[in-house]
């Protein structure tokens, strides 16, 4: 049976910066008080850790219906957050029903145990959706094996660099989101898309960067991937898969790229738990499956449990004021600057790559 694919709904409301007048002009409209967008989209405190808050009702919850399963819950990979937990629904979803329960299995993207993990997890639990951290523009990398997106120079380079992680750990990327796949077709469950559109995500992140910043971050990525396979210790890859610790990526992003981390972690792991429990695809389900990366286990479990209500999809996915306001000059000049740093450094890869296959 083929499973569904749903993704998270997203509503945009277009309106005119350009007022009319006419003669006489009409009265002012009403004065609301100013929303926030950013006031709910909180990273969790220096001291939250996601285990602690839900360990003790993801043990008993385990120990009674899934025995099998006790030995991801007890390393933290496996959690389950009750309804009683989230946040109070929104004063305009009353109609809204949240899930009885979400269960959420900490995956490594590079990791063959993960997709064993989470097929095991889906037949154990049978959920009603499974959700996953993927967009619809990503999913293609996981039926086409190539991820394009018309974004920055930054976008290209990430993928490329994904790419060279597969192929020095010499296993596929994310096949933990396959095995959600396959086994949610078996199961006939829904396939919920619950992260944001990368294409989004990307036009953030980069507008969040300094000019600086931006020309070092890709050379970075382009660094990693002209590196040679041997240069990275084979023990690094075992590491990032043993290692379970949900603060790596958050400890490496705000040393180097501190900006970053709003639109890579925090909003994402915000839209990701909404996926999860306010989302149409959910709506009225007794339980549900989120397959996310371990980075994300302590935001998304916060966000989950913090949430006040006041927040809707739109102030995850509208553009930066900074993106919104600039002027045609201003991109087109952003975009000419952009596009020769990034044929400067594909020839600089195309030289690299030619020079190792005439001298292997």
């Amino acid at each position: 049976m083929k499973a569904a694919i749903a993704a998270s709904p997203i509503t945009f409301h277009l309106a005119s910066p350009f007022p009319l007048f006419r003669s006489p002009p009409p009265p002012p409209l009403r004065s609301w008080p100013p929303r926030n967008p950013k006031a709910s989209i909180r990273p969790p405190p220096s001291g939250f850790d996601y285990k602690a808050e839900v360990m003790q009702d993801s043990r008993a919850a385990a120990a009674a219906a899934h025995p099998e399963l006790m030995d991801l819950v007890e390393d933290g990979s496996l959690v389950l957050v009750e309804k009683g937990r989230f946040g109070p629904v929104p004063s305009w979803r009353t109609e809204f029903v949240e899930p009885e329960a979400i269960w959420l299995i900490g995956t490594s993207h590079l990791s063959e145990k993960s997709a064993s993990d989470v097929e095991r997890v889906a037949r154990a639990v049978r959920p009603d959706n499974v959700v996953v951290e993927l967009c619809r523009s990503r999913q293609t990398t996981f039926r086409a094996g190539i991820m394009w997106t018309k974004c920055s120079c930054f976008a290209l380079a990430a993928s490329c660099f994904s790419s060279k992680l597969s192929s020095d750990a010499n296993r596929s990327f994310g096949d933990e989101f396959r095995a959600a796949r396959k086994v949610s077709e078996e199961l006939g469950v829904q396939i919920v898309l619950g992260d944001r559109p990368i294409e989004i995500t990307l036009e953030r992140a980069w507008s969040s960067l300094t000019w600086s910043q931006k020309v070092r971050l890709v050379l970075s990525l382009f660094r990693g991937i002209s590196s040679s396979s041997s240069e990275l210790p084979k023990s690094n890859m075992k590491d990032q898969e043993m290692d379970g610790s949900p603060y790596k990526l958050y400890e490496s992003l705000s040393v180097s790229y501190p900006s970053l981390l709003q639109p890579l972690i925090h909003e994402r792991d915000t839209y990701l738990a909404w996926s999860l429990k306010r989302s149409k695809a959910v709506n009225k389900s007794r339980k549900v499956l989120g397959v996310i990366g371990k980075g994300h286990m302590n935001g998304v479990v916060y966000a989950l449990i913090s949430d006040l209500g006041d927040l809707r999809f739109r102030d995850l996915v509208r553009k930066t004021s900074g993106e919104s306001n600039s002027g045609w000059l201003s991109n087109f000049l952003e975009s000419l600057v952009r596009d020769t740093l990034l044929g400067f450094l594909l020839w600089i890869l195309y030289e690299q790559l030619m020079n190792t296959f005439q001298h292997p």
